[in-house]
């Protein structure tokens, strides 16, 4: 259990409360939850959440730990759009052994934990869980290695002096080969903190770059 709070007072009150009714043990400050790793500096007023261990197991699980590192989210050559029937027939073997909804499933919750560079990635592979093929397992695969290099980025968040909310939107124009839809991107930051951010396709076809760049004001 992880206990947050800007009174200590009120933290000590409660460990205390839910000492008298459960058998616990205090940890101290938090250093680890949910594979996310917290680093805190308090003469620098900088926290840190880190996946690099988590990252690293998933690395290991789907044996990529040894592959080669890429220095891009996602290659430039993948033209990833739906398997047909023909695709589908002639890599079953291949796929058979695959674990392709884990291996995304692993990707997304470190995308959602702390890393905003995967959110992109994520919303492209994840079309194809329910009919992959071996393309689709190859562009996973880059994206792992593309994990690999970039194993120790962290969220770090810091004081700042003047609280600004800022937001920061882009598109790209008809990425969807199947039904042409945009990619809207977004990310939101609070003091120079990251805090939110989202990737995903527009609900509706847009008929050039300009209304893809509108397309959140369409309801996507």
């Amino acid at each position: 259990m992880l206990i947050a709070s800007q009174n200590k007072d009120q933290i000590q009150k409660l460990k205390e409360s839910l000492n008298r009714e459960f058998e616990m043990k205090d940890l101290g400050p938090a250093r680890k939850i949910l594979g996310m790793e917290i680093t805190r500096d308090r003469e620098q007023g900088t926290l840190e959440l880190s996946q690099s261990e988590y990252v690293a197991g998933v690395l290991r699980a789907f044996g990529m730990d040894q592959s080669k590192v890429s220095q891009t989210p996602l290659g430039a050559h993948f033209k990833l759009r739906a398997a047909n029937e023909k695709t589908l027939a002639r890599d079953a073997e291949y796929m058979k052994s695959v674990p392709y909804p884990n291996a995304i499933g692993s990707i997304m919750y470190s995308m959602i934990g702390s890393r905003p560079d995967l959110a992109y990635l994520v919303g492209v592979v994840s079309r194809f869980m329910s009919k992959p093929s071996k393309a689709h397992w190859q562009a996973v695969k880059w994206v792992m290695r593309y994990m690999k290099g970039t194993q120790d980025t962290c969220l770090r968040f810091k004081k700042d002096d003047k609280f600004e909310i800022r937001g920061y939107y882009d598109s790209d124009y008809a990425t969807d080969l199947d039904r042409r839809r945009s990619i809207t991107g977004f990310v939101f930051t609070a003091g120079g903190n990251t805090i939110s951010w989202k990737s995903g396709l527009q609900r509706v076809v847009a008929l050039s770059t300009t209304e893809a760049q509108y397309g959140p004001c369409r309801g996507s």
